[in-house]
Parts: C-alpha cells; sequence; structure tokens
C-alpha cells in the first residue's frame, strides 16, 4: 500500500522533507517496508517548487490537497495561527492524518486541533514544533510516560542561545550580536520572536502539557527575554561560577504548574551550561529515569524536516497496518498555573548608580523594607565618570517583592543611571 501525502509550505523546513523523499523514499521501503509518495504540494511561490522538481503536482489552493480523497496525510508547514489553523483543523475534519511544525499553532490552539483529531479519529503529530530536530514529543509520550515528570528545562532557542555564547566569549555588546545573527540567517529581520523568548514560551507550552498532563497555553506562559543582558552581567556570572542562558522552565510543584522563559544563572557544573552556539537541550526529570537530557541542532532545514519526516512515516506505518490513533489528547488533568509573583528563587541585581556617598545605604534599605534577604554586593567597573555597577545577589526571595525592591530603587532620586538586570538564578 502506498501513503499519499499532501505537502503544504516549501520554505526552509518543507524543501527539506521534499529532499528527504526524493533521497530516501526507496530506502524507506527497503529497510522499513514503508512507501510513501508525494502526491500534492501547495505553496504561495512556484519558483520554490520549481526548484524542488515538483512543480508537476503544485497547486496554489490548500483546498486541493484537503479536498483530495486520496491523500492520506497532511503536512502543514506555513506556521502561523491563522490559515495554517484551518489546514490543520479542515484536513482532520476531512479524515486525513496530519503533521505539523506549527509550535505557534499548537500552543494557543493545542485543544482545538487535538479534539478534532480525536472526533475524527485521526492522528496529528507535531515533534518538529519544540526542539527541531531533538526528539522530545515522542520519548515524553512513549518512552517516558511511566514516569511521573516532576520537570522539564531546556535551552529551546537557538538564536538566543548563539548570541549569549558570542556575548559571554568575546565580549560582544548585544546589538554587535544580534546584527552578526541576523547576517549569518540565525536571527530574522524582526527578532522579537526570539529575544523576548516568545519562541521559548510557545515551545515550553507544548512540552509542560504533554509532560504535566495539564493544558498549558502560550499565554499562561512569564516571558522575559535578553534585552537587558550585557557581557558585564556575562563576566560576573562567570566569576560567581555560574553562566547565563535563556531557559525555559516547567515545573510540578506542590502549588501546581511553575512555567516561565527567562534569562537564568546556571552553575558551570550543570549539564545545560556546555550548551553553546545555536544548539538546543531539553532536560527532563522523572520519578523513575531520574535525569536525562536531550541535545542537538535546534532549528535548520535538516533538523526540522527530520523530525517532520519521522513522524510522517510513522503515521504511514500505522495507515499501512489499519492502526487508529496510539496517542491522543493526554491532557486529562487540570492543574492550577502558579503565578509568577509567587516564585521564589534567588536574583543576580545589576544596578548602574550615580557614585556618590549614601546611594549603597539607601538601597540596602530598600531591600530590608521589603524583607529580601542580600547575600553578596559585587561593586565591578564604572561607566563613566560618575557612574558604578553594584550587583546584589539575594537569599532565595519572592519574585514580588524583588519587584517592589525595583519599583523603589526606580524612585529614588537621581539613583539610575540604566534599567537594572535581572536574572534568576538556578542552583
Amino acid at each position: 500500500m502506498t501513503v499519499k501525502l499532501g505537502l503544504v509550505g516549501t520554505g526552509t523546513v518543507g524543501g527539506g522533507c521534499i529532499d528527504i523523499l526524493q533521497n530516501h523514499r526507496d530506502d524507506f521501503k527497503r529497510h522499513y517496508g514503508i512507501d510513501v509518495e508525494l502526491v500534492r504540494v501547495c505553496s504561495r511561490n512556484p519558483e520554490q517548487a520549481i526548484a524542488h522538481g515538483v512543480e508537476d503536482i503544485f497547486t496554489q489552493d490548500f483546498h486541493d490537497i484537503l479536498n483530495d480523497p486520496d491523500i492520506d496525510i497532511v503536512i502543514e508547514l506555513i506556521g502561523g495561527t491563522t490559515v495554517a489553523r484551518d489546514i490543520v483543523v479542515g484536513a482532520l475534519r476531512a479524515g486525513k492524518n496530519v503533521v505539523t511544525a506549527n509550535k505557534a499553532l499548537m500552543a494557543t490552539h493545542g485543544e482545538e486541533v487535538m479534539t478534532a483529531a480525536d472526533e475524527a479519529g485521526k492522528e496529528i503529530a507535531f515533534e518538529a514544533s519544540v526542539g527541531g530536530g531533538i526528539p522530545i514529543i515522542d520519548p515524553l509520550k512513549h518512552s517516558l510516560i511511566a514516569n511521573e515528570i516532576s520537570s522539564v528545562m531546556g535551552i529551546v532557542n537557538g538564536t538566543t542561545n548563539y548570541m549569549l555564547t558570542r556575548m559571554a566569549e568575546d565580549d560582544m555588546p548585544y546589538a554587535d550580536v544580534l546584527a552578526e545573527a541576523q547576517a549569518k540567517g540565525f536571527a530574522e529581520a524582526d527578532p522579537t520572536a526570539d529575544v523576548d523568548g516568545l519562541d521559548a514560551a510557545a515551545k515550553i507550552a507544548i512540552l509542560a502539557s504533554i509532560a504535566f498532563n495539564s493544558r498549558v497555553t502560550l499565554g499562561d506562559v512569564y516571558a522575559e527575554g535578553i534585552r537587558n543582558i550585557t557581557p558585564l552581567d556575562l563576566q560576573i556570572a562567570k566569576d560567581m561560577g555560574y553562566c547565563v542562558k535563556l531557559l525555559a522552565h516547567a515545573h510540578r510543584t506542590a502549588e501546581g504548574v511553575d512555567v516561565r522563559v527567562h534569562p537564568t544563572m546556571l552553575p558551570l557544573s550543570h549539564q545545560l551550561a556546555t550548551v553553546n552556539g545555536v544548539f538546543n537541550a531539553i532536560y527532563v526529570v522523572g520519578d523513575a529515569v531520574g535525569e536525562t537530557m536531550f541535545f542537538g541542532e535546534g532549528a535548520g532545514a535538516g533538523a526540522a524536516a527530520s523530525a517532520v519526516m519521522g513522524d510522517v512515516l510513522e503515521i504511514a506505518r500505522h495507515v499501512q497496518q489499519g492502526i487508529g490513533p496510539i496517542v491522543g489528547c493526554t491532557c486529562t488533568d487540570k492543574l492550577p498555573l502558579v503565578p509568577m509573583e509567587e516564585l521564589k528563587t534567588k536574583y543576580y541585581i545589576r544596578f548602574a548608580v550615580a557614585d556618590r556617598s549614601g546611594v549603597l545605604a539607601a538601597m540596602a534599605g530598600v531591600f530590608a523594607k521589603h524583607n529580601v534577604s542580600v547575600l553578596s554586593v559585587i561593586q565591578r567597573g564604572k561607566k563613566d565618570a560618575d557612574t558604578v555597577n553594584i550587583t546584589y545577589v539575594t537569599h532565595t526571595a519572592r519574585e514580588k517583592s524583588v519587584r517592589d525592591v525595583l519599583a523603589e530603587i526606580a524612585e529614588l532620586d537621581d539613583v539610575l543611571r540604566d534599567a537594572p538586570s535581572v536574572i534568576r538564578v538556578q542552583d
């Protein structure tokens, strides 16, 4: 039996999927007994179809794929949450299985998509939506289901990891590193989703939903990016025995699900501390398996297309064998979400302040007023003739109390010379 595929989207990842099919279709049939055929390709760019040699099966109307009764699996690779939502939900309702790499869709409308799949008795697979080529969704849904997962924590955005690595290793300021990342194609012309943590937030929403069997959406995730991080912060962190990573956190606590994205100071001995450049890594803790880590390239045509085609081949195997969906929606619990204001952790806070008598005492009084206990104070380097950098490292403190400290210090008369750097500390 030949399983027939319809592909929507011929960009970087879509093109990679076409290449894999052209190069390895015979291998799939010989090794695994899986025969897949790409019978329809949809895109707004005919030139991309021509470049990949599929112009004979090209269409600009995705309805041609949804309405084709012979197509078994629809692959959605256009991204976004509007047209892509119509394609994914429409394909499922038309009785087709779906593979997507769309993190925004699954993090925002995952419940609707999973319900549509369940009602149609079809499969929806989305391994490539998190971690690119790193297998993580399938392990969470299969290999690790005997565990109660207590924590999922990861570097899931290659752009910001590359930028922080360059800033730390080469003392490059944020603006210069961003420009370099854009020139190399690691960052988009509008880098907002990456540098403000929104891309990572969508990914951790998906992972938390699967790991904790409780729905988490993109809107539930606190997201803070790397715009205020400087090479000085990274150097101070290194001197303290830490590195700084933009981490996506999801933790099961007694109070509920704690899910967030923000710059985090990690001990240099932590497994994630060695993950540099554009690489991603996801660290999972289960009650039976203990600590595990999944590492690899998080983006690019090859990595993402690898994950997409892995899903396609697994579903094709099920279609050939007449097997229905094996794992549907597992969000059967409704765990409460822990508000960010209730987070309790240690903090690194660097202020650029006026270099005059009384400033340090005034700031110390604000910390004491809000019951934020200070572990250490570091004075390091002047920015100019009348500005000095003061770094506070706190004992474990409540997020709301730290925010109150920041707000009150901001109101002190002519003290701050720049926005403070705030980095949460993970021991």
